[in-house]
């Protein structure tokens, strides 16, 4: 059974930073995606980057610049280096993760496509 974990949100000022990060356990298999997605209240749940098992990644445009997801496959977890942060980037905040894919794009990017999900943290900013 696939389990993805959460941790690393809190409340910070504007400016601020926050690292999550993401605990897989259970089997996905081998070429698969993770990615990070954000929901904000009364906002639909929206991808704010993704990235390969080989690293390709890729970025919403309002965190591009800000933001750096990373995944390190012998611990089976996935982070988001969160800087520079400001009030919109206020959400819940969930890892998910994509069997079968390589090099994504935000583009191209469906909530559907992701199998697995956490259950999320929450990432405040004032």
């Amino acid at each position: 059974q696939v389990q993805l974990v959460e941790s690393g949100g809190g409340s910070v000022q504007a400016g601020g930073s926050l690292r999550l990060s993401c605990a897989v356990s259970g089997s996905i298999g081998t070429n698969y995606c993770m990615g990070w997605f954000r929901q904000a209240p009364g906002k639909e749940r929206e991808a704010v980057a993704v990235i390969d098992r080989d690293g390709s990644s890729a970025y919403t445009g309002s965190v591009k610049g800000r933001f750096t997801i990373s995944r390190d496959n012998a611990k089976n977890t996935l982070y988001l280096q969160m800087n520079s942060l400001k009030p919109e980037d206020t959400a819940m905040y969930y890892c998910a993760a994509r069997r079968f894919c390589i090099r994504p794009s935000i583009a191209t990017t469906l909530l559907t496509q992701y199998g697995y999900w956490g259950q999320g943290t929450q990432v405040t900013v004032s």
